[in-house]
């Protein structure tokens, strides 16, 4: 069966959301600073992300899930590694 293009534009935004993560951890990584970023903006991204993956579960909705739940894992990254490196 062929993708709609709602179906289409709504997995490339899944993408693109999940994706979001990756430049700043990358960033983080290569630059051992997280001076820039906010630990309470991704405490609040984490709890609001955890909340999308129940919302996905309890509604059985597999694309949220998996989007909500990588990008939640990402965050949890970042949110260690400002940990890790402000505690240096």
């Amino acid at each position: 069966m062929a993708m709609s293009w709602i179906e289409l534009m709504g997995l490339t935004a899944s993408i693109m959301t999940t994706v979001n993560s990756l430049p700043q951890i990358l960033k983080i990584i290569k630059t051992e600073s997280v001076d820039d970023i906010s630990p309470t903006a991704i405490i609040i991204l984490v709890i609001g992300l955890g909340l999308w993956t129940v919302y996905g579960i309890l509604i059985s909705n597999i694309p949220i899930i998996i989007s909500s739940s990588v990008q939640f894992i990402l965050e949890i990254i970042i949110f260690g590694l400002i940990i890790n490196h402000r505690t240096r």
